[in-house]
């Protein structure tokens, strides 16, 4: 079973740019898709961005162009680079993984906030 801690969360102006990193441990890190999921204020969890064991990744259409997810898998970490970032990108950012093989993402990081400010 795989374990996440994000790291990374604060307080950043539009039109900026942060990352985010999310460190992996347990077992068999190299099976499982990876994804960042994001919860607005008073809003539900939203899927953003996936990157699969191969390194082909998906983005919600809300922040395709501005974010990318990358791994690496050498020292079992994932990140979100954020770039040009909007007020209405302040959230609680949450990574997620599954196996591959499975259809639904089934274990969570604690979550970090990030907060853009106009």
């Amino acid at each position: 079973q795989v374990q996440l801690v994000e790291s990374g969360g604060g307080s950043v102006q539009a039109g900026g740019s942060h990352v985010l990193a999310c460190k992996a441990s347990g077992s068999a890190y190299n099976d499982y898709c990876m994804a960042w999921f994001r919860a607005p204020p008073e809003t539900g969890r939203e899927g953003i961005a996936f990157i699969d064991n191969n390194g082909v990744t998906s983005y919600s259409y809300t922040i395709k162009g501005r974010f990318t997810i990358s791994r690496d898998s050498a020292e079992n970490m994932v990140y979100l680079v954020m770039n040009n970032l909007k007020p209405e990108d302040t959230a609680d950012y949450y990574c997620a993984a599954k196996p591959c093989a499975e259809t639904a993402y089934d274990i969570w990081g604690q979550g970090t906030r990030v907060t853009v400010s106009a």
